[in-house]
């Protein structure tokens, strides 16, 4: 448990200089810059966990391509990305065409989804959805995952960063007007980033919706030996799910608006149903797929 609690707590230095230097950064930069004070203090924070992340990773012998994911050679890691990604869109496409049909979404107002539109959404999409998926499986599925593996075994590896996925899906956005800003707004900023964890209730079918998503992510990273193919689902549905907020909103007033969580109007216990159906489908492709290639390797 002690790698876990390493990378656990570069979490929470990240929220720690929040609340630290957010307002001395943002002090000194006003003056020249007209930076909003909650951009400021995440870069901060952002910073804080990046140099945390390379001493961790070089302290605990994870800094090399196989610990962080990378291991496979660049055209093969990228090939299997790709059908990931592939695979990503296809398998979260149907959840979220089953909410338009059974309206639980309605179009957004005043919405123009000409192609010109379609096509710059879908742009901006994609580029937001590799980002994510790279920063995220690199810390998770890479280097926290082997670190736990080494300690405590797969298990652990793939419970222990599936719990932190979907608790830092939590730490919400929170704007303090610039007029308001002052030497505690650090401290106000971070209890309103994390305001969401005082009502477990409301988050409760989103969170174990998303302890799903990266547990089924967690086992394809250990099948497979890399963070490829996580990178590709991983973005692949984050795309989708971006360009269905993007469009749409939730209608609460459905009978069957439940299976919609509260928290974003997607992830529940519709896309919980469905990640157990992925599952069960992913892993059975993976460990086929893993097979298949040992076998041609010892030919």
């Amino acid at each position: 448990m002690k790698a876990f609690a390493r990378f656990f707590g570069l979490i929470l230095l990240g929220l720690g200089a929040i609340a630290a230097f957010g307002y001395p950064v943002w002090s000194l930069l006003t003056p020249t810059f007209d930076f909003p004070f909650h951009r400021v203090a995440g870069r901060v924070a952002m910073l804080a966990v990046l140099v945390g992340f390379i001493w961790l990773a070089r302290r605990e012998g994870l800094a090399d391509k196989a610990s962080l994911g990378y291991g496979l050679p660049r055209r093969q890691w990228l090939g299997e990305a790709g059908l990931a990604f592939a695979l990503g869109v296809a398998t979260m496409l149907p959840v979220m065409l089953a909410m338009v049909l059974f309206d639980l979404r309605d179009l957004k107002p005043g919405a123009i989804l000409d192609a010109l539109t379609l096509l710059r959404l879908a742009g901006s999409g994609i580029l937001s959805a590799i980002t994510v998926a790279l920063i995220e499986e690199t810390f998770l599925r890479g280097a926290m995952f082997s670190a736990i593996a080494r300690e405590s075994g797969p298990r652990l590896a793939i419970v222990l960063p599936s719990l932190v996925y979907a608790a830092t899906h939590f730490i919400g956005r929170f704007r303090i007007p610039p007029d308001q800003v002052g030497p505690g707004s650090g401290l106000d900023l971070l209890a309103g980033m994390l305001r969401d964890f005082a009502h477990p209730g409301a988050i409760f079918d989103a969170f174990v919706s998303l302890f799903a998503v990266g547990v089924l992510l967690a086992m394809v990273r250990h099948l497979t030996g890399s963070i490829a193919a996580c990178v590709g689902l991983h973005a692949g549905w984050v795309w989708i799910i971006l360009f269905m907020r993007q469009t749409s909103v939730p209608d609460r007033s459905h009978p069957a608006a439940f299976l919609l969580s509260q928290f974003d109007g997607v992830v529940g216990w519709l896309v919980l149903g469905w990640t157990l159906v992925l599952g069960v489908v992913l892993f059975r492709f993976y460990q086929r797929r893993q097979h298949a290639q040992r076998e041609r390797r010892a030919v």
